[in-house]
Parts: structure tokens; C-alpha cells; sequence
């Protein structure tokens, strides 16, 4: 009898957590898996995904942060469902999913945690910990996720480190970049995807372009993403006179499809879980500059697959990518490097074949 997996994440947009659910929840194999996905607020994007792949979505129609209503209908589906499993996603889910569990049968909980949360304030902190006494695994993308949990005093048996899986799917021309930004040939294309928030420290790439033009002038900085920090940045690149080098695009569906268009990428994050942009450049063999926190020194390997720098050093962005600009054959080697490794360690069957061994050991059928 396939193990039954409830699924329970917030929505399908598009974004890094939605994905990986998405990815892991149509490639378990269905001799022993059966999956169902249950968004509180609303579906998105990846339900179409979910559903062209036969797994049933479910949308409660959340309404607000505290919302009694769709955690009545959250317990209803679960007691309907009978899953052997439920596996939580993110901060809301993981809350409402916890205290929805049905008692008989009582199901195996896995909660999943994406991010470095320092964002969560001391009752949020406290509901996590009052809340894993319901929970048989914690599941961080990244082991300085692990570790900041284990800090808030989460028991360290219940945690447990899967990395993301990339999927890079089609991708689009250097020349289509180019066309629609009305650019030369002998342009240097700089591409940052992720949202336009003040984690991700996008000012600094806006500086360290106004840096670079002076001495590079071919070099234009492409951002793929929308948030909150947009209008400031906007007028940030105004302000320094680089606004005809750097360039918002606004969120794109096919964000991903983007990335063999740029010559190198950059990640200036103060903190992550860990990128899936990031990944999905260094899988597209892009070579990467990106900043020296702990989730990203799990995927970049310094000198081999891409830079490091201090958080905040924008002068460093500007200078290692100079090389990468001067030294064509460097870029190349760091882009292949890269490529090769979310080839061989962070391919998406290997996070699903992680996962499986998990749901089979926690439910005893190891």
C-alpha cells in the first residue's frame, strides 16, 4: 500500500519553497508514494505542474493570518485524506498543519523550514518550539538552516539537512536579452533573480555596478524579480547615474529560462536557506559572485565554482567580476565547474530519493 502524503504549504506561487514541493511531489514514485498538496491561501503557478502530473491540489481559501475557518477545513481534509504523512512548508503551514493533525489515525509530521528565519519574532520562535513535541522530523534545505534551529533549542534528533533539487528547464537566447534591452553584441550581461527586499542587499549590486561601468562600460546589470525595495533601488540607480547600466525587468514567469543569458550572476543576501536562483545559475554554468553566508558556502566553492565576498563588499562584486570579464577562460572554467556540481549533488532525484528514504524511515518500511 503506497504511503499517502499530505502536502500543506501556504500557496503554489512561484518561489523557491513552492518549487521544491512541486519537483518533490511529482517525482516520488507512485508504487509507493501518493501524493496530495493542500494550499491554505490560494494555488498559483505550480498547481497546473501538480495537476498535469496527476496529483489532486486542494485550496482552503485562507483569509486571514489568523484564520479559524480554514483551519476547520484544513482538520476536515486531513481527516479525509487519512495520510500516513503530513508534510508542512513554511512558517503558516507549519503552524496550522501542526495543530490540524486528526488524532486517529495519527499521521508522521515532517516539517520543512527554508530559510534562515532571524525575521521570526520571540512568539513565533516560542510557537516552533512549543510545536515539535507534534513533529517527527524538522527538515532545513541547508545545514545553516539545521543549525539555526538547533540554536533556538530544537532538539538536534529531530533535525535533519535535505538540500534543493535544481530543475532547469529550457532556456532563452543571450541574443533575445539583448534585442529586447536594445543592447550590443559586445555587451558583459550581469543577471541577479530573487526578490527586490532588503535580505537580498540588491543596493550593494547597484553600487558595485556604478563601480564597474567606470572602468568596464560594456557591463549592464539585469534584475529579474519585484518586492518592496524596487522603487528606492530605482532611484538609487538614478541618483549614481547607472540607471542606463542597470535594468528592472519586474517579475517573469520564466525567470529561470533566463539565466544561460547572462555572463556571470550575483547574490548579495545578508542571509538564505538556501538560493534556488543561485543554483539554478551555477547548473546553467554561469560563473557566480556571490556572498560569503553560510547557505551560499554549501553551494559555492570558492576559486572552483564561483567567488565569495563579505556581506556588503560591493567594491569585491566589482573586482572579481573584472576578472571574470578580463579572463574569458577563467569565466568558463568556474561556469563548468559549477554546472558539474548541481549536476552530481543537488539534482533533483537526489533530493526526492532523500526524501523518500525519510518518509520510509519515519513510518518504519526502511
Amino acid at each position: 500500500m503506497p504511503l499517502r502524503i499530505a502536502f500543506v504549504i501556504p500557496t503554489l506561487d512561484q518561489s523557491g519553497a513552492e518549487k521544491q514541493l512541486m519537483l518533490l511531489a511529482t517525482g516520488l514514485p507512485r508504487d509507493e508514494f501518493d501524493p496530495h498538496v493542500i494550499a491554505l491561501t490560494r494555488g498559483g503557478p505550480y498547481a497546473e505542474r501538480l495537476a498535469d502530473a496527476g496529483v489532486p491540489v486542494t485550496v482552503l481559501d485562507k483569509r486571514w493570518k489568523c484564520d479559524p475557518l480554514a483551519w476547520r477545513r484544513l482538520s476536515q481534509a486531513l481527516r479525509r485524506l487519512k495520510p500516513d504523512i503530513v508534510h508542512t512548508w513554511l512558517f503558516a503551514a507549519n503552524t496550522y498543519g501542526r495543530l490540524a493533525l486528526p488524532r486517529r489515525p495519527k499521521p508522521k509530521v515532517i516539517v520543512s523550514e527554508r530559510c534562515v528565519d532571524s525575521w521570526k519574532s520571540g512568539w513565533q520562535l516560542w510557537l516552533d518550539r512549543k510545536l515539535i513535541g507534534r513533529t517527527d522530523r524538522l527538515v532545513g534545505n541547508s545545514q545553516s538552516v539545521v543549525e539555526f534551529y538547533a540554536q533556538q533549542g530544537l532538539p538536534r534528533d529531530k533535525l535533519a539537512c535535505i538540500p534543493n533539487g535544481v530543475e532547469l528547464g529550457p532556456q532563452r537566447s543571450r541574443s533575445d536579452l539583448l534585442a529586447e534591452l536594445k543592447l550590443p553584441d559586445d555587451t558583459f550581461l550581469i543577471g541577479y533573480v530573487g526578490r527586490l527586499a532588503e535580505q537580498k542587499r540588491v543596493r550593494d549590486l547597484v553600487w558595485a555596478t556604478e563601480t564597474l561601468r567606470q572602468i568596464r562600460p560594456q557591463i549592464h546589470l539585469v534584475l529579474i524579480g519585484d518586492g518592496p525595495e524596487r522603487e528606492r533601488l530605482e532611484r538609487v540607480a538614478r541618483d549614481v547615474h547607472t540607471d542606463r547600466h542597470v535594468h528592472f525587468l519586474g517579475h517573469r514567469p520564466d525567470a529561470a529560462a533566463w539565466m544561460s543569458a547572462f555572463d556571470a550572476f550575483w547574490l548579495a543576501s545578508s542571509f538564505e536557506g538556501q538560493s534556488n536562483s543561485l543554483m539554478e545559475a551555477m547548473a546553467a554554468g554561469r560563473p557566480v559572485v556571490a556572498s560569503d553566508i553560510p547557505a551560499n558556502r554549501e553551494l559555492v566553492a570558492p576559486n572552483q565554482t564561483g567567488f565569495l565576498v563579505n556581506v556588503g563588499d560591493s567594491v569585491a562584486f566589482m573586482q572579481f567580476t573584472r576578472r571574470l570579464i578580463d579572463e574569458p577562460d577563467l569565466a568558463r572554467r568556474l561556469g563548468d565547474a559549477a554546472r558539474e556540481r548541481m549536476q552530481t549533488e543537488f539534482s533533483v532525484a537526489r533530493m526526492t530519493a532523500a526524501y523518500a528514504a525519510l518518509y520510509r524511515d519515519v513510518c518504519g518500511r526502511e
